[in-house]
């Protein structure tokens, strides 16, 4: 799988949490770094964008080379960089499903798209995707719709329907309550709606990462969409409740859960404590 996402000096978000989640799910993650930031649990200091034509030159290498089963985007940062991500996949991926995480701004605040390049992501990459996973925040900037509860999703998932992609996964954490629901709705009507309960942490940072890249694993595994979103939550979720604890601010999840608890099953079935 090929990852084109910014780098997290923390390791809780961006490429770092991406590398994590698919290793932890049994794939293999390839990368194209659109931008370094150098950030903690606390928020983001400084954001330097990649030059687009060295980003272009990733993305080529690893696909004439390893190829992919599935593309996952997250942190873009400029117009620049998502016209030359969009001509390369255009090029050199037109059977790849493209999973979209329309990253805008960090959980701190920090903005990490460029208020520019939200019109080219619309224009270029939305089209694209098999599959695009914005957050509340996000759906609304993208489609201009205002939601208050999760009734509202329907009608941000047919705003962002009607930008082209395949699919749309609303994430709603960002909306009051004491479950968390999520609305996966496809361009030929099909729907499904997820709902977990709220862990009331301040372990969250990189969760939409994560849930992208997850989901785009069990995408490349061959997955139906419904059922790689339904393991990628779950795999989420237990993260979140097993964090472990690290920073000041909001703090990372913990990705490898499923390889430790391979672990611990292989210890105890050989007998040992």
């Amino acid at each position: 799988m090929l990852i084109v996402a910014g780098s997290d000096s923390s390791g809780g978000a961006g490429i770092q949490a991406d590398i994590k989640a698919v290793t932890a799910l049994g794939g293999y993650a390839a990368t194209a770094i659109t931008a370094l930031t150098a950030q903690n649990t606390l928020g983001v200091e400084a954001v330097v964008g990649s030059d687009p034509d060295f980003v272009g030159q990733q993305i080529r290498l690893v696909l004439d080379d390893i190829g992919a089963d599935a593309i996952k985007t997250g942190m873009l940062y400029s117009a620049r960089i998502i016209e030359r991500v969009a001509a390369e996949l255009e090029l050199r991926a037109t059977n790849v499903p493209i999973v979209v995480d329309p990253v805008m701004v960090a959980k701190g605040g920090a903005p990490l798209l460029e208020a520019e390049a939200r019109a080219t992501l619309v224009r270029r990459l939305l089209p694209m995707s098999a599959l695009v996973t914005p957050n509340v925040p996000e759906a609304e900037a993208l489609t201009g719709i205002r939601a208050e509860s999760a009734a509202d999703l329907p009608r941000l998932a047919d705003g962002v329907l009607a930008l082209g992609p395949s699919a749309v996964l609303v994430k709603g954490g960002h909306l009051e309550g004491d479950a968390v629901v999520d609305l996966l709705r496809t361009a030929d009507g099909a729907e499904r709606r997820f709902e977990s309960p709220r862990i009331r942490t301040r372990s969250t940072h990189g969760t939409g990462c994560t849930l992208a890249s997850a989901i785009a694993t069990g995408i490349a595994e061959g997955w139906t969409l419904e059922s790689a979103v339904a393991r990628a939550r779950e795999y989420v979720h237990t993260a979140i409740r097993t964090a472990p604890g690290l920073g000041s601010g909001h703090g990372p999840l913990n990705h490898v859960w499923p390889i430790t608890e391979r672990a611990e099953r292989t210890r105890q079935a050989n007998g040992e404590r």
